[in-house]
């Protein structure tokens, strides 16, 4: 078994190349290491060594990289047995290993990749005026999604706190809305400024939003964060440990498939991915993936 490394520069700087090169080699791992230019070109890739035949796929980044290469995948072709995606940590964005309790370093992970141990997993799959894409952690409809745009703007020497800070700064101007969420036989219309769609346990930089979460149950966790702005100050704070859940401005509801309808303006996005905007309808894929734990 040989697998393909698919290397973000842009994660860690240029020094995570080296330094995954030089983890993988001194762990005799055996790898192919690619050092796409763009993420156009990282997908493509991806698609081309599927086609081959490979089945193991690991990528140095975070959850934005990890999502490039698990949509390519899983968006090009059937598989008879899922693909395997290992996820060697590194900028300020690797929440979906937080899940796992993973090593969140590139030399941490590096010796996961030499054991047999995988987790099947689920993923998600958001369709909306963007087209359709799949994501591994987690969607958002409203500020935190204006937040994880703005935070990719925000100095990369913040790490983790650049989506907290994005967060409290998009507030200000961020505008609740009217929203209709369907999850199954469940229904919320209100005014909200929020909808998560999680399939993993943590994302904003290590915040525990979903701590109800699981990656192998075929349902989403989602939760609607109803408005107003100030309900802000009070939620967030709680969201840190996991314990928003019992505020009276949270909704939870648990289910295999989610439509939400949200304010024209209010953008979308998946594992810290802009999409677009507009209204959306996600689903679970069960199983579709073999995490390398």
């Amino acid at each position: 078994m040989s697998w393909l490394v698919l290397v973000n520069p842009a994660a860690g700087g240029r020094s995570s190349v080296e330094r995954a090169r030089a983890a993988l080699t001194g762990g005799g791992v055996p790898h192919d290491l690619a050092v796409p230019a763009s993420a156009g070109e990282m997908a493509a890739i991806a698609r081309r060594e599927a086609d081959a035949g490979r089945r193991d796929f690991a990528v140095v980044g975070g959850d934005g990289t990890a999502n490039i290469v698990v949509d390519a995948v899983l968006s090009h072709r059937t598989w008879v047995e899922p693909p395997t995606i290992a996820i060697l940590p590194a900028g300020s964005g690797s929440d979906f290993v937080r899940t796992f309790g993973l090593p969140r370093t590139i030399e941490g992970a590096v010796g996961h990749l030499v054991t047999d141990d995988r987790y099947r997993c689920d993923v998600g799959r958001i369709e909306g005026r963007f087209g359709t894409r799949y994501f591994l952690n987690a969607a958002n409809v409203g500020i935190a999604a204006r937040s994880a745009g703005l935070a990719s703007r925000l100095p990369a020497r913040l790490g983790g706190l650049r989506y907290t800070a994005a967060f409290w700064i998009a507030l200000g101007g961020f505008p609740p809305g009217d929203v209709e969420v369907r999850v199954g036989r469940h229904r919320f219309e209100g005014s909200a400024m929020n909808v998560v769609v999680a399939n993993g346990q943590f994302f904003g930089g290590g915040l525990n939003v979903a701590p109800r979460a699981s990656v192998m149950d075929g349902l989403f966790d989602v939760q609607v964060f109803a408005g107003p702005r100030r309900n802000a100050f009070t939620v967030m704070p709680r969201v840190v440990r996991g314990h928003h859940l019992t505020h009276r401005a949270v909704h939870r509801y648990v289910g295999a498939s989610v439509d939400i309808r949200a304010p024209e303006i209010w953008p979308v996005e998946a594992d810290g991915e802009v999409l677009g905007r507009g209204p959306v309808v996600a689903e679970i894929v069960p199983g579709a993936i073999d995490m390398k734990i």
